[in-house]
């Protein structure tokens, strides 16, 4: 199967634009300050700029689109999808949305990711020495990339707070342009410029977070493997197999939570070169290139303490609740990671990493989130909708 760029751009954008019309023509009627259950949908849209370690500076925009299934059901959690366009001042450009569905009274859940990139990039080689030490340049690093990727799962709750499903993954990378150093690395040589894969997988979830992307209680654990073939046109055959756990503690009152996520990923067999595991992103440990450190296994921990201030003003967007909580709020977060060729990893080769941020709550127990994050010689600045975990 081969998808042209701009078959993919336009798919995208249409389905972006459908969202965006549906979405805008529920908010015509109501007052701005009914409570949540009385609007079906809300969308908040956002512009800003923002800096990465691999975008550079960037004009973000896009928008929150909040919505539920089910109008009846007040227990059931609000779906929303999250939309962005991200264009940098280096000619590169992304494009993305990642949603959290809700159905049939939280029995099937349809979380998706849908992405796409097309930007100038570096590409440091596989392994923590590799990243850690080769010189970034235009002949040691640079080259263009062309990413996309669809991702959806399908969930069915069997038990309550646990489900099995099914994972549908399809991603290709295009390198074009390669600096001398990319073009003679072995993996790259090995495994070449296009790689489309196609990866079928299987999941078990145990969820019991009282609000899914935005926890005060509860706790977290998917568990999955994904197959790749050539089913579907794909190019490669490898298995990759996660682990994600999260858990939330409310400390004294709600709306004061300490986080914390551990996930794990490792690949069997030829895992193409664009596959490999990464850690350092704008969801894991904020301030990293995105896809500078990788290879086969890749580690990350992070504790993230959250704090919402209190007001004396009711939240408008959550009057009939009764509390003193205001809209805004700020995080502060330490994690490390580490790379390896295999489950035992490197432990002496960690990642460090450090931040903080400021929430503004746009939609009920929905924030727009600003991080600053710090690693080893890199910082990022980000702007997105939800928490990064």
């Amino acid at each position: 199967m081969y998808f042209k760029q701009k078959t993919i751009i336009a798919t995208l954008l249409i389905f972006l634009c459908l969202f965006a019309g549906f979405e805008l023509s529920a908010q015509v009627s109501g007052d701005a300050l009914q409570p949540v259950e009385t609007k079906k949908f809300r969308v908040t849209p956002f512009a800003a700029p923002g800096y990465t370690p691999e975008l550079g500076f960037v004009i973000a925009g896009g928008a929150l689109f909040g919505f539920t299934t089910d109008f009846e059901n007040k227990e059931l959690p609000r779906s929303s999808i999250s939309t962005a366009l991200s264009i940098g001042f280096k000619g590169n450009y992304t494009v993305s949305a990642i949603g959290n569905t809700y159905w049939a009274n939280d029995k099937i859940r349809v979380p998706f990711d849908i992405w796409v990139k097309d930007m100038p990039d570096e590409y440091f080689g596989v392994g923590y020495d590799n990243a850690r030490n080769r010189p970034e340049g235009d002949d040691t690093t640079s080259y263009d990339r062309f990413w996309w990727l669809i991702n959806p799962r399908v969930l069915w709750q069997f038990r309550e707070n646990l489900f099995l499903g099914v994972n549908l993954d399809l991603n290709q990378t295009k390198a074009s342009n390669l600096s001398t150093g990319v073009a003679s690395d072995p993996f790259v040589q090995e495994q070449g410029t296009d790689n489309y894969n196609t990866g079928l997988g299987v999941i078990f979830m145990h969820d019991s977070r009282d609000f899914p992307v935005n926890a005060y209680s509860g706790w977290y654990l998917r568990v999955s493997a994904t197959f790749y073939g050539e089913y579907l046109g794909g190019d490669n055959v490898y298995q990759i197999y996660d682990i994600d756990y999260r858990q939330y503690q409310q400390i004294v009152r709600p709306g004061s939570t300490l986080a914390w996520n551990i996930y794990s990923r490792s690949g069997t067999g030829p895992v193409p070169w664009p596959e490999m595991s990464m850690v350092g992103s704008p969801f894991d440990l904020r301030g990293y290139r995105w896809g500078q450190y990788r290879d086969r296994a890749g580690l990350y921990a992070i504790a993230e303490y959250r704090f919402k201030f209190m007001t004396d003003k009711p939240n408008r967007l959550r009057p009939y609740e009764g509390r003193k909580e205001s809209r805004h709020g700020v995080v502060v977060w330490t994690g490390f990671g580490a790379i390896g060729d295999d489950w035992g990893l490197q432990w002496g080769n960690y990642m460090w990493n450090i931040g903080f941020g400021y929430r503004f709550e746009v939609q009920p127990r929905m924030n727009a989130r600003i991080d600053i994050g710090w690693g080893f010689k890199t910082r990022g600045l980000y702007f997105n909708f939800n928490e990064a975990f």
